[in-house]
């Protein structure tokens, strides 16, 4: 069939109807007709009663595992420890009383105020610094790494970190090592004199002085025994005999008055024995310390400008103390402490992680514009930076609290029982199963762990739900 001339498309017979293809105004769609009917559309949602099966098994394993364990102890939390006598909130009660109870909940409100506080901040400092540093891969692996450790492992790791012998622990270890790189004095314990016959140097209070007063001028002698190997020190020289005293000024020595094997003179100084080093010196007069001195390696000492009169030669008894040994970490008052040490040791990393990922999702334009307008590094940190990343350092604070409410291996492990680092989880476990033996107790204390938690727990939904609209 030819198309017309006119250029227009041909006309196609349809059926007996004329219908135009490809033109615009189509022949064949007259106002009696009707578009092909289109199938029922497939249902692709399952019913109601086949969904629940497929869920049935989880929504069991569930209320075994969460819902019955729960209503279990809110109900039993009434009953006292035999479960048979309803005691209402007796046990509820029972938790802000008594010491170890009091102490428990303390230390729970420090651990909530301090640990997630300076944990977040560890972390934003560790994340801004990843952001300046070429090596920041490996400064995060290195940070990050005690998430693989399992708590258990930490507790035993900084139980022997917190050791009070500075040849075991290394926190002591390094304070000790500090403390005698700024400190010369020398301390001898278990040191003193002779008490047998008429000795030089007799002993008063636990301080060591010379028997007879001397002057300007003269010399005095201070021989101890009992000075035990191990403190003597590496810089100790032979003890030699004082030297001259000059105008206004007293000499003396202080040595270890023994000799190996036997024989030399008695309050002498004699070969082979050793003088005392660091052994801090005092002259007294009417009570009060005129002049004070060092022994040097040798032992010998010089009191400078005495004045006129007799004075005491004094030994203080700060010289036969026992030496510095460090910090009593694992002591009453800084058991707490060390504990969120660790804590903070542990999960450093995890908030490092999740304040970086906040870090790379700000805008680069909006640090930009600021440096441009002329704020300073801090100003920007402190007003873009900072809250830009409101709520991912609110994400971290909160999920830190609600893992801080429920800590309990490093607690248990480095605390080693010890009622003054106890927390509400520990006490919890400590009436159930810890020798307490009343779970009535025990479940009353995890019901409120549950209610101090809850709040958190919502608060971070809500945030989800927020952050998902």
């Amino acid at each position: 069939m030819k198309a017309p001339k006119d250029g227009t498309p041909p006309a196609v017979t349809v059926g007996g109807a004329a219908a135009v293809d490809g033109g615009t105004g189509a022949a064949g769609t007259g106002a009696g007709s009707a578009p092909p009917r289109r199938g029922a559309r497939e249902r692709l949602t399952p019913p109601s009663w086949l969904a629940l099966m497929f869920l049935l098994p989880a929504l069991l394993l569930l209320g075994f595992l969460v819902v019955y364990p729960i209503v279990y102890s809110v109900i039993r939390g009434f009953f006292d420890a035999s479960g048979d006598s309803f005691v209402a909130f007796d046990n509820y009660a029972g938790v802000f009383q008594g010491h170890d109870n009091l102490v428990a909940v303390r230390n729970t409100a420090v651990w909530v105020v301090v640990a997630p506080s300076v944990v977040t901040i560890v972390g934003l400092v560790f994340a801004v610094l990843t952001e300046r540093i070429r090596w920041a891969t490996a400064f995060k692996l290195v940070v990050f790494m005690p998430m693989a450790i399992s708590f258990l492992a930490s507790g035993v790791i900084f139980r022997l970190v917190y050791q009070q012998d500075p040849d075991k622990g290394i926190a002591n270890a390094a304070m000790v090592a500090v403390h005698d790189m700024f400190s010369t004095d020398r301390t001898y314990p278990g040191a003193g004199p002779r008490t047998a016959g008429d000795q030089p140097v007799r002993e008063d209070g636990g301080a060591v002085l010379a028997a007879r007063p001397v002057s300007a001028g003269q010399t005095a002698v201070l021989p101890l025994v009992k000075v035990k190997p191990e403190y003597l020190p590496e810089s100790a020289k032979p003890a030699a005999a004082p030297p001259r005293a000059g105008s206004g000024e007293i000499t003396g020595v202080v040595w270890f008055d023994f000799t190996r094997g036997g024989g030399g003179t008695l309050n002498q100084p004699n070969q082979g024995e050793s003088g005392l080093p660091g052994v801090r010196v005092e002259a007294v007069r009417g009570g009060e310390v005129v002049a004070t001195a060092t022994t040097r390696p040798d032992g010998t000492f010089t009191l400078g400008d005495v004045g006129s009169g007799q004075v005491t030669v004094r030994l203080p008894q700060s010289n036969f103390t026992e030496a510095y040994r460090g910090a009593e970490w694992l002591g009453g008052t800084l058991i707490t402490p060390a504990i969120i040490g660790s804590y903070l040791w542990v999960w450093a990393g995890f908030a490092m992680v999740l304040i970086a990922a906040g870090l790379a999702a700000i805008p680069r334009d909006a640090l930009e514009a600021a440096r441009v307008d002329g704020a300073t590094e801090w100003q920007v940190f402190r007003r873009v930076t900072i809250p830009l990343l409101a709520p991912v350092l609110m994400v971290v604070l909160v999920t830190l609290t609600i893992n801080v409410l429920k800590v309990f291996d490093l607690v248990y492990i480095i605390g080693g029982g010890d009622p003054n680092a106890s927390v509400l989880a520990l006490e919890m476990w400590t009436e159930s199963f810890g020798g307490g033996n009343d779970q009535g107790a025990g479940s009353a204390i995890a019901v409120l762990l549950f209610l101090l938690v809850l709040p958190a727990m919502l608060f971070n939904i809500r945030r989800m739900q927020q952050e998902r609209k």
